[in-house]
């Protein structure tokens, strides 16, 4: 009897790992490479995870009372987020008008967005002007021919908003891009506070965009990719927020048993309507925004809607869904395309209307009479307005300027160089004699005075590493947080591979620096531990990440006086030149 008994187990154990190793189950096959299935918790904590907490341990080794540990905690979440802003913030308002110069491509937004709040369309300047408007703070008559300009109207009309609360001078034409690169951290420290569920982490991420070199001078600097990278920032929040909100109301729906637990329902997933969508609406808006900033955003727009719709299948998946993607199909996906796509199309027109409302008798904008003129005998005449018609014509004449721009530059780079550092872009140089305009009288040689466009070195050979962790955590641990991460990275950066005979430069990346800054987050989380790893694992992996962020601090000082333009005697800016391409 106990024999038979015993060879009937072990016949039932054969046969249950039999039938366990012939499931084509993708956690089988992704376990070779690290992959481990997480627990089964109530599904209402896996659509809305709870806030991670910090150890009790803490609180005690510091001896505070309770009660106050609970406000902290409270209070941390927005605390913690406007420190790391105020720090980011004094430093970027530091002497912003220095150097007083018109820097880099400053010549062309910094006019263009003067013009653009006094006559809704840009206009032609006399080459010699800028010395003029330095000289005179910005007295200068604004010209009435109307200018070629191959970038659409909000990143300027941004820069404008500054002038015409501070005037035609360079702080008055850098002070909006400065509050963007602020607003762009606070953003940042929010954003991934709610993906990590960790204010921490959230406010290292923040931390680090606030000691990047790129960052800093592009928050200096009147160019429009700053106010690009802070729409798309923003849009890319407003989903997170969007995938929270639409959780919360799944995990509500689904209905839950005598003792209050709450398990899958296949009706409830693929059925409950998510109803108005606010979040999403102002997606589609910042998305629109940041297309009339630069066209690149269009790839932004695409990435960021797929990243929605499957948002959207997996939340439906986890709530219990058969067919999450046939669920989407019929209940989400064409909501996703109304709050986004006519949003930001909507957006982008409007962002023209200046240039529209502007005389067609050719005093108006560039083109503007085009539909008039050139192309009265157009076989579309009968079916568009005149000013769709003229625009649709400028529209398509950027782009052939856009695809065939070759212009050798002396800064111009490859997008394989970018991850690394390998080619930054000098906005400003001065040779300064010793004893004059800040060089020091015993300066052996002359002093160098720059204002390099460079990422903080170590903050970026990090994320280079960072990225891959990214990669495999989404690839082999199926986590979310890190596909988002790796989606926002794409966008921002692959598209450029398709341009490599293009003139581009460095400065392009600092769209998706936000999302390197969540990866090097990530991976510094990694190093710490989980919650509940050992004192020994714990004390460890924060002194490794602590030591890494403090080098990357480091790194910020020692770079200083490239980002701001501060004199140095010369031998003090060789010895920054760490890559022959840097010079």
């Amino acid at each position: 009897m106990t024999s038979t008994a015993s060879s009937m187990d072990s016949t039932d154990l054969r046969q249950g790992h039999a039938l366990r190793d012939q499931r084509p189950s993708w956690q089988q096959r992704l376990r070779r490479f690290g992959y481990t299935a997480g627990p089964r918790t109530d599904i209402r904590d896996r659509l809305v995870p709870p806030y991670t907490r910090p150890s009790p341990r803490l609180w005690a080794a510091l001896g505070l009372p309770q009660a106050l540990v609970e406000r902290l905690i409270r209070w941390s979440g927005w605390g913690g987020p406007l420190l790391v802003t105020l720090f980011a913030g004094v430093i970027r308002f530091w002497n912003l008008g220095s150097p007083k110069a018109v820097i880099f491509d400053e010549t062309y937004y910094a006019k263009d967005a003067w013009a653009l709040i006094h006559r809704g369309f840009e206009v032609n300047w006399d080459k010699n002007v800028n010395n003029l408007i330095l000289s005179s703070n910005g007295n200068v008559p604004i010209p009435t021919d109307a200018s070629y300009v191959v970038h659409p109207p909000v990143g300027k009309y941004v820069i404008g908003l500054g002038e015409l609360m501070f005037g035609f001078n360079p702080f008055g034409w850098r002070f909006m891009t400065a509050l963007l690169g602020t607003l762009s951290v606070l953003l940042l420290c929010r954003i991934g506070r709610r993906l990590f569920r960790s204010t921490f982490l959230g406010c290292l991420a923040g931390a680090l965009m606030a000691v990047d070199g790129l960052h800093f001078v592009m928050s200096r600097t009147a160019l429009l990719d700053g106010v690009l990278m802070f729409f798309v920032l923003a849009a890319f929040g407003c989903l997170v927020i969007d995938r929270d909100k639409t959780r919360e109301k799944l995990a509500a729906a689904l209905p839950g048993d005598s003792e209050g637990r709450v398990g899958p329902d296949v009706h409830t997933a693929e059925n409950t309507r998510f109803g108005l969508r606010p979040w999403r609406l102002l997606a589609g808006l910042m998305l629109g925004l940041a297309i009339g900033t630069k066209w690149n955003g269009l790839y932004i727009l695409a990435a960021f809607c797929l990243l929605a719709v499957l948002w959207d299948a997996g939340s439906r998946k986890v709530a219990g869904a058969r067919h999450p993607y046939q669920a989407v199909l019929r209940r989400d996906l064409g909501w996703t395309f109304l709050s986004t796509v006519p949003v930001a199309v909507v957006t982008y027109l409007g962002s023209w209307l200046g240039w529209i409302l502007s005389p067609t008798d050719g005093s108006g904008g560039h083109f503007r009479n085009w539909a008039a003129t050139d192309g009265k005998n157009s076989d579309w005449s009968w079916l568009f307005p005149d000013w769709w018609r003229s625009l649709w014509h400028y529209e398509h004449q950027v782009y052939e300027f856009h695809v065939g721009l070759t212009s050798p530059h002396t800064y111009q780079s490859n997008p394989w160089s970018w991850i690394v550092d390998g080619r930054p872009v000098s906005y400003f140089y001065e040779s300064l004699t010793p004893g004059k305009d800040g060089c020091p009288v015993d300066a052996r040689e002359k002093c160098a005075r720059e204002v390099l466009a460079i990422g903080t070195p170590l903050l970026w050979w990090v994320a280079a590493f960072a990225l891959l962790y990214v990669l495999w955590r989404w690839f082999f641990r199926r986590d979310w947080r890190a596909g988002a991460i790796a989606c926002g990275v794409a966008a921002g950066y692959l598209p450029w591979f398709m341009y490599q005979e293009r003139t581009i430069f460095f400065f392009y990346a600092v769209v998706f620096l936000p999302f390197l800054c969540l990866a090097v987050a990530m991976l510094l989380g990694a190093i710490i531990g989980p919650p509940g790893s050992s004192d020994t694992r714990r004390v460890a992996g924060a002194t490794g990440a602590g030591v890494l962020v403090l080098l990357i601090a480091w790194n910020f000082i020692y770079f200083w006086p490239l980002l701001t333009g501060t004199p140095i005697p010369i031998d003090d800016w060789r010895s920054r030149m760490w890559l022959n391409t840097w010079v």
